[in-house]
């Protein structure tokens, strides 16, 4: 697979987000979740994101990390980038905030143990928490590089402002945002350029518009699938390959919760679109 940079590490350009196999109605079996975390290995993935709340609820709360773990483990221990989050918290089935630099490391911690490393590779800070100041959060993630517990520290969900506090703050360690970005949601086309001009990994979420709108992809993205039929692929793949083709520092995080999905994803990094095709979607 074709393969890009985060910070000094080099993974496949197409990533998988693990978040579905957690939190998807139904979701698949531990067996068949498994199953897909291989499928995309076998298929040339080296980043695979997760975080700490990728849960039903409150009571599972860790579930996604402890399950890519297992998963791991049973493949062979790969080669592979593991990006997780924190700052999200749960209370039930919702979903709450907390960016302080306590809760920060605790979070960390306690990822740390369900990963079962040393030092995460790239945590990221799930969402701005609008209680605590942007810049208490990005000193925590700051400690936590400073004292071995992440190796590289990323943004998510944030704008061009709080990218530059934290490149300021956290130093040579942050390396990478994710924010959401698909056909249908380009209001982060600031951020990615941000992130282009300065090296920064850009890793969109949602690149097929979110769970619940990806299965209308067709109708929602048009151009996206006359390109599709053109080509005789997916119009899923058209969408990845026009991802990677905004800018050399774009690694998607495409969701997944078969075998068969992650499969097709990964086949959009071999994927070459024309400029003429690229212009079409560009102005889609």
């Amino acid at each position: 697979m074709q393969q890009r940079r985060i910070g000094d590490r080099a993974v496949g350009a197409i990533g998988l987000g693990a978040m579905p196999l957690s939190t998807k109605d139904p979701r698949p079996s531990r067996e068949e979740a498994i199953g897909v975390v291989h499928a995309a290995l076998d298929a040339g993935v080296t980043l695979i994101d997760t975080a700490d709340a990728y849960s039903r609820d409150e009571a599972e709360f860790g579930h996604n990390e402890e399950l890519v773990a297992e998963a791991l483990r049973s493949y062979g221990s790969p080669d592979v980038l593991v990006a997780t989050k924190g700052g999200h918290t749960r209370s039930g089935t919702g979903w709450g905030l907390d960016g302080t630099e306590a809760y920060l490391r605790r979070a960390c911690e306690d990822s740390l143990r369900r990963l079962g490393v040393e030092a995460i590779g790239l945590y990221q800070f799930h969402r701005p928490d609008p209680a605590t100041p942007w810049e208490e959060s990005m000193g925590a993630l700051r400690s936590l590089a400073d004292d071995g517990l992440v190796r590289m520290v990323g943004v998510s969900n944030a704008d061009v402002a709080q990218i530059d506090a934290a490149r300021s703050i956290v130093g040579a360690a942050f390396v990478s945002v994710q924010n959401q970005f698909s056909p249908g949601w380009r209001s982060s086309a600031g951020e990615l350029a941000h992130c282009a001009a300065h090296g920064l990994a850009f890793l969109p979420w949602s690149p097929f518009g979110g769970v619940s709108a990806a299965g209308s992809l067709d109708s929602a993205a048009p151009a996206f699938a006359e390109v599709a039929a053109e080509l005789g692929v997916s119009v899923y793949r058209v969408t990845l390959a026009w991802h990677l083709a905004q800018a050399d520092v774009v690694v998607p995080i495409p969701g997944a919760s078969r075998a068969a999905s992650i499969q097709d994803s990964a086949a959009a990094a071999d994927l070459q679109l024309t400029d003429a095709q690229l212009t079409r979607l560009d102005a889609s």
